[in-house]
This record gives structure tokens, sequence and C-alpha cells, in this order.
């Protein structure tokens, strides 16, 4: 395969996964608004959660039967008439019709991450990424939202990540603002003000004796 061939093939992957999310995106919103209606926005979440990270993740096989093109929508519909009426909502049972209607039940993961995304926008809420060099304790969890909620007026979900390498405090990160209060920083920040000290310190006694 040539150069300009290759960059033919990258260009077709882009244009379909652009296309893929956007198709998620309009199914996410329909849904969300469906959901708003009977203000269940966040149980169907919830339940979306629990199909596609827990019962895909225990049931593999349904994953693949649900994603299947050689499978026929009839089978399908009977599978979530039987598996679903009664345990889910109905708006995520009729949702998933719909889907399977218009053979996009292949499509539940990114419908998924779309419908999160748009209930986070709707409810002002906002991953923050926290690191530190041990596992935060429940009060510490809650004082890091109390002072996010106060100085960015959101709703944090706290994402967590321990980096021993830190040497103790934390660095907390909201999109583009890094609040970093590590050791580590600490010790750079203190190292960096006494080589300007110094540099300065040289710099004026050379001055003092006419250099």
């Amino acid at each position: 395969m040539n150069g300009s061939e290759g960059q033919v093939q990258v260009r077709h992957h882009t244009v379909m996964d652009d296309e893929a999310r956007h198709v998620a995106r309009v199914y996410a919103e329909a849904l969300y608004r469906a959901a708003e209606r009977q203000g269940s926005a966040e149980a169907v979440l919830g339940e979306l959660d629990e199909l596609v990270n827990g019962l895909f993740a225990r049931e593999q096989a349904l994953e693949l039967f649900f994603a299947s093109a050689s499978i026929g929508r009839e089978v399908k519909a009977k599978a979530i008439e039987s598996g679903f009426t009664g345990r889910a909502s109905d708006v995520l049972v009729h949702f998933l019709s719909v889907l399977n209607h218009h053979d996009r039940l292949d499509m539940l993961r990114a419908i998924t991450e779309a419908y999160r995304a748009l209930h986070n926008r709707r409810t002002h809420r906002v991953v923050v990424q926290v690191r530190s060099a041990v596992p935060l304790t429940d009060a510490e969890r809650d004082r890091v939202r109390e002072d996010v909620r106060a100085v960015g007026n959101i709703e944090p979900i706290l994402e967590e990540k321990v980096e021993p390498e830190l040497l103790g405090g934390l660095i907390i990160r909201v999109g583009d603002w890094v609040y970093d209060a590590s050791v580590r920083t600490r010790l750079d920040t203190v190292r960096t003000q006494l080589i300007e000290r110094s540099s300065h310190g040289i710099a004026s006694g050379r001055n003092r004796f006419g250099d």
C-alpha cells in the first residue's frame, strides 16, 4: 500500500467514527427526552450503565447476540420482550425495541456514553481528575467535592488515580485548571526560589565588585 492509499484509509475511518458518534448522540438525545418526560433521566442512565458495563460484562454472548447482523429482528425482539419487560423501565424497553427496529443495537455502548455526557452537561457534572500519593479517605473525598463545588459551581465526578511518586499531597485537575498541592511540587518551588535567590546574590556580588 502506498502513502496516498494509507491516507485515504485513515480518512475513511475518521469519517465513519464521526458518523457513528453523531448517530449515537441523536439516539441518546431522543432517549433522554423520553426519560426526562417521566422524570427518570438519572434512573435510565443507571439502567444503561448496568446493561453495557454490568450485564454485557457478565454475559458477553448477549452483547454479541445484539450486535450480530446475522440474527434477525424478530429473534432479537423476542429476546428483548422476554429478557427486559418487567425487569427494566418501559422507557428502556421501548428504546431497545426502537434500536432493534433500526438495526442499531450494536451501538448501545456508544449511545450509553453519549447519554452519560448529555446527562452530565444537563446536571452540571464535570469529571475531576484527582491524583494522590495514597488512596483518598471518604472524608478527604468529601472535602475535595465540597471545595470543587464552592470554587467551580459544578457537581464533581471524581476520577481518582494513586501515584506514590507525588510524595504526598494531591493534584486536582478540572478541565484546564490545575491545583497542585503535592510535596514534590512544593519542593520544586522552594528549589526554584533558592536558585533564583542564589543567582540574584551572585549578580549583586558582581555588581558590588564591579565585575
